[in-house]
């Protein structure tokens, strides 16, 4: 599919540019695989001058970035950054103020069901059934995406025992832990086989057990070529797990690239942390020193 783009007078990201394979529309895949010739893989995910304001305050302003396909993109930032409501506003959930979505090469603007029908989402507060079971749960969310039964049953069983709740999966969802819950959603995300998953905080209130089942699906997912957009406070498992990484901070980005990248931009060596990195780009505050009071 063919995607119209904007002029070239169109808004650009603040922060440093990205590297030229995720600010192309298309690359060219021959390289890595030979033989097939010349093959164009369009963006997942293309973002021109988002903007979104509430009365004075510009929460986000003039984003522009691509996703490829099969990317880890991290989306971090502190509190109040702007992080949710882009995320809100990438799947449909919040109307932009300016600017264009592109979501597996539907736009937002015109064909929303058809983006809809592309993404999956979960959101940081899982938005949960609690008088359904875990499977009535799962099955509802793939019988309103139009699966065939047969279809919604099986994709039912291979997520149970994906995220390892088949002990689980006939109990009320109301007795369920935070970690439950957030599996649960996870697999409400993933039953009708998105091509890209947005994830807002999913290790939150999260015990290590269910960490864990998490992040395997989400390595499991990433090598089948699912896209992921992944949001999180908890830097060193996004230093662990995401191929490229935008940093927002009031609304703006201070960074977008690799980890290498990132780390020459912010004028950091080879050894830094993303969390040396993020604190970097985003200003924080210097540790305080006289902090006799704790002791």
């Amino acid at each position: 599919m063919t995607v119209a783009l904007p002029p070239d007078d169109a808004p650009a990201a603040a922060g440093p540019p990205p590297d030229e394979a995720s600010s192309a529309v298309a690359f060219d895949l021959a390289a890595e695989s030979p033989g097939l010739g010349p093959q164009l893989v369009e963006p997942s995910v293309q973002v021109y001058g988002l903007t979104k304001r509430f009365g004075d305050h510009v929460a986000v302003n003039n984003l522009t970035f691509t996703v490829l396909p099969g990317e880890f993109f991290g989306f971090l930032g502190p509190n109040g950054a702007g992080k949710t409501t882009t995320i809100r506003m990438l799947v449909g959930l919040l109307r932009p103020d300016g600017g264009r979505v592109i979501i597996a090469g539907h736009d937002l603007a015109t064909d929303p069901l058809a983006v809809k029908a592309s993404i999956g989402l979960l959101p940081e507060e899982p938005n949960v059934y609690e008088r359904l079971t875990g499977r009535e749960f799962i099955q509802f969310a793939g019988t309103m995406y139009g699966l065939p039964p047969d279809l919604v049953r099986s994709r039912t069983q291979e997520l149970l025992v994906l995220m390892e709740m088949e002990e689980h999966a006939d109990k009320m969802i109301v007795d369920y832990s935070s970690g439950m819950k957030k599996k649960t959603g996870m697999a409400v995300a993933l039953i009708h086989d998105p091509r890209v998953l947005f994830l807002d905080e999913p290790f939150g209130s999260v015990d290590a057990v269910s960490s864990r089942s998490i992040r395997q699906v989400l390595t499991r997912l990433r090598e089948r070529g699912t896209t992921i957009f992944f949001s999180s406070h908890i830097l060193d498992l996004a230093e662990r797990l995401c191929t490229r990484i935008a940093i927002i901070h009031q609304g703006v980005f201070r960074g977008l690239g690799t980890l290498p990248e990132l780390r020459a931009y912010a004028g950091l060596g080879p050894d830094a942390t993303l969390e040396d990195v993020f604190l970097a780009l985003v200003g924080a505050p210097a540790e305080k020193d006289d902090l006799s009071w704790i002791a």
